[in-house]
C-alpha cells in the first residue's frame, strides 16, 4: 500500500471508532454491533485482567450490552490516542487509550462480575482487530483491558 491509502485506511479506522463511541453514548446498540464482523467478538475485561463476559457476535454484543446498559444507565465515552497499525489492504490492528462513565439510576440492571455502583468510573485501551469487508472496515476483535476502575455507591 502506498503513503496515501495507509492513510486513508487509519482515517476510515479512526471513523469506525468515533461512530463506537458516538453509539455507545446514545445507547445505540444495534448500530455499535453493526461496526463488528458478524462473527465479530468483544471482551471487557476487569482491572485484574479477568473476563467479565466474552460476546460473539453481533447480536450477542447488541444484547449484552442492552441488557447491562440499557434501562436507568448512562454511559459516556471518551477516546484519546490511537495507534492504529495497517498490516495490509484488508487487514489492522490498533490499541486505543479511553476512559467511561456509567451512571445507573435505581432501576439499573446488574452488572456481571461488578459490584453494586450508582457510578463507575474507568480507564484503559481496546485492542482490536479490523478487517475491511466490501470496502467498508469492521471490528473483528475488540479485548478492553483496564488500568483502573472506580465505583461509588
Amino acid at each position: 500500500m502506498d503513503t496515501l491509502d495507509t492513510l486513508t485506511a487509519i482515517e476510515e479506522i479512526r471513523l469506525v471508532e468515533a461512530r463506537y463511541a458516538r453509539f455507545a453514548d446514545e445507547k445505540d446498540w444495534s448500530a455499535l454491533a453493526g461496526l463488528f464482523t458478524d462473527d465479530g467478538t468483544f471482551e471487557p475485561r476487569d482491572a485484574d485482567g479477568k473476563p467479565l463476559v466474552v460476546m460473539n457476535g453481533r447480536q450477542a454484543i447488541a444484547d449484552t450490552l442492552n441488557a447491562v446498559s440499557g434501562r436507568g444507565v448512562t454511559p459516556i465515552h471518551m477516546f484519546f490516542t490511537t495507534e492504529i497499525e495497517i498490516i495490509s489492504a484488508t487487514e489492522a490492528r490498533g490499541v486505543q487509550s479511553m476512559a467511561d462513565l456509567l451512571f445507573r439510576g435505581p432501576d439499573a440492571p446488574p452488572s456481571p462480575g461488578l459490584p453494586d455502583f450508582t457510578e463507575m468510573q474507568g480507564w484503559g485501551h481496546y485492542h482490536s482487530t479490523y478487517v475491511k469487508v466490501d470496502g467498508a472496515w469492521f471490528i473483528k476483535e475488540r479485548v478492553q483491558t483496564r488500568t483502573r476502575l472506580v465505583f461509588l455507591p
